[in-house]
């Protein structure tokens, strides 16, 4: 638990930050849990990275979180990362031991699936395939997570095929890469797609879908969470699919980041949600 006499520091360190919603999100629990505390935007340049990991145990940080385009570059800073981070190949989270050393680990993959549960709780990833858009960093914490919660099937789309086919080697198992001339009919027979791609964030084209093969029992889910509903998933919802947007995923990947830094167990409840929500403006989603 946390130690009563101290004032508890944590952040974000990115490039740029200040858009991050993550300060709105963790200093919520800080008021929550009526703790001394705050949680800062560090706007980090990839190099000054090492020098800013290595000063947050003197600074009397107990962490941070970690967003583009830190999550790569932090693994070969941190002295230990976890079975988890290594599997994904990024960071999202940084915890600083009693001694000063930084531990890595990556609750994305946490993120998203609990994000699911939360909002379909008959949700199952054995339901049937998987149709995955998408190969960067989010798209390799889909992937994996899917993967641990028993996936069977995992149609991976992406415009560079070679980048899809990494996944595909890396992880093994029942992920099949497609070249991004398939992803229309990838979606037959399909019981969920996910976007991991940057398509439909605020100031990026929409995504490039047809959803006419997309069974109608179908989870279309994105991890865009800026606008609330990307054009893929007004699209899904007007063909009658259910959808869930990338806020829950942000919400939830920082619960395994308060248990590792405080020891405490935070909710995702809906006034948070509603807060969320309400910071991000009709402009935006």
């Amino acid at each position: 638990m946390a130690h009563p006499d101290r004032f508890l520091l944590t952040g974000v360190m990115g490039w740029p930050v200040m858009h991050s919603r993550s300060p709105l999100l963790h200093n919520y629990w800080f008021r929550r849990h009526d703790l001394a505390g705050t949680y800062v935007p560090l706007a980090i340049p990839p190099e000054g990275l090492a020098a800013a990991l290595r000063a947050l145990h003197p600074l009397g940080f107990a962490g941070c979180n970690l967003t583009i385009p830190h999550k790569q570059q932090a693994m070969t800073i941190v002295d230990e990362v976890d079975t988890v981070a290594r599997s994904i190949g990024a960071i999202s989270c940084v915890v600083v031991r009693p001694d000063g050393s930084l531990a890595g680990g990556n609750n994305d993959c946490y993120g998203f699936i609990h994000n699911l549960r939360q909002a379909q709780p008959g949700w199952r990833a054995d339901a049937g395939p998987a149709v995955v858009l998408g190969a960067g960093g989010g798209s390799r914490a889909v992937c994996y997570g899917l993967l641990q919660e028993g996936a069977r099937e995992i149609r991976l789309v992406n415009r560079t095929f070679a980048r899809a086919q990494g996944i595909a080697s890396d992880f093994g198992g029942p992920i099949k890469a497609l070249p991004w001339a398939q992803r229309h009919d990838a979606l037959d027979g399909a019981a969920m797609v996910v976007n991991a791609t940057s398509q439909g964030m605020v100031g990026q084209p929409a995504l490039d879908i047809r959803l006419d093969k997309l069974p109608k029992s179908a989870l279309a889910a994105d991890i865009i969470y800026i606008p609330l509903e990307t054009p893929f998933l007004a699209a899904a919802r007007k063909s009658g699919n259910r959808t869930v947007n990338g806020l829950g995923m942000l919400l939830h990947q920082g619960r395994p980041a308060w248990k590792a830094w405080f020891g405490i167990d935070v909710e995702v409840t809906p006034e948070l949600r509603a807060l969320m929500e309400k910071s991000i403006p009709a402009h935006e989603g």
